[in-house]
């Protein structure tokens, strides 16, 4: 996969492999793509030094035991991702064009087998999760049919001629 960066004018590849990858986030500032690759063997996550020039500068495995989908917090010092049911955030530092990421710790401990997507709320302390709903009640029916047989005989036994 092929995910180009738009340079001064002109457009590189920012990222050329045959590994395929999974949703890619930005920070804030531009300057780092996390994203989540099976280039291992398995999907982990990984972050990439974006260069001014558009080119692509170190990369890093950040998630130690799959991952996928991460979003990076507005603190500055926080990346989560999904590993399996639960979120993982990984504190990380920045010195120079180095990515320094902390151990794993996990955020959320169960959001759910089945997620359709998710997002890190602005003040990073939410996170929003696209799921279907779990109900232990079977669905109550939206609507209800009545078929009413012999109708004209069940209102003539209501309402009676009279004469």
């Amino acid at each position: 996969m092929k995910l180009r960066a738009d340079g001064a004018g002109q457009q590189q590849p920012l990222i050329e492999t045959n590994a395929r990858q999974i949703p890619r986030s930005f920070t804030p500032d531009g300057r780092w793509l996390a994203y989540g690759s099976d280039e291992s063997g398995k999907y982990e996550v990984y972050v990439r030094a974006v260069l001014p020039s558009g080119g692509a500068g170190g990369k890093w495995q950040v998630s130690n035991n799959g991952g996928s989908s991460p979003k990076w917090s507005r603190n500055g010092h926080d990346l989560l991702y999904r590993s399996l049911v639960q979120v993982m955030t990984v504190s990380y530092t920045i010195n120079g064009d180095t990515f320094v990421a902390g151990k794993p710790r996990v955020w959320i401990e169960k959001m759910g087998t089945v997620v359709y997507g998710w997002d890190l709320a602005p003040d990073g302390k939410r996170a929003l999760v696209l799921s279907p709903a779990e109900s232990a009640e079977q669905p109550k029916p939206e609507h209800e049919v009545v078929f009413l047989e012999n109708f004209f005989d069940e209102l003539r036994r209501r309402a009676p001629i009279r004469k």
